[in-house]
């Protein structure tokens, strides 16, 4: 029997251009529930109890608040797009 792991993307985002990059892309094509899916995997990436400190979330809520189906507030999702050091930017 062959064992199939489950695919993880935060695995791969071992920088902040390639967190960008990813972000960018589900910004542009994805929807808030691939968008929370997209900030959880960067989280993890950089390691969620920084992101909770650099928050100021605790670890429970910062988890809770990107969970798919869940309705953060946009200053709790901007605030861990900072912690990414990561910025958004609107281009034409």
């Amino acid at each position: 029997m062959v064992k199939i792991n489950e695919y993880d993307a935060s695995s791969y985002l071992d920088s902040k251009e390639l967190m960008a990059c990813y972000l960018t892309d589900v910004l542009q094509d994805g929807d808030t529930d691939e968008l929370l899916q997209a900030l959880e995997h960067i989280a993890k990436a950089k390691g969620m109890m920084q992101v909770a400190k650099d928050t100021g979330l605790r670890r429970e809520s910062l988890y809770k608040t990107l969970s798919s189906g869940s309705k953060p507030r946009f200053e709790s999702v901007a605030k861990v797009i900072k912690s990414f050091g990561i910025k958004l930017v609107a281009k034409v």
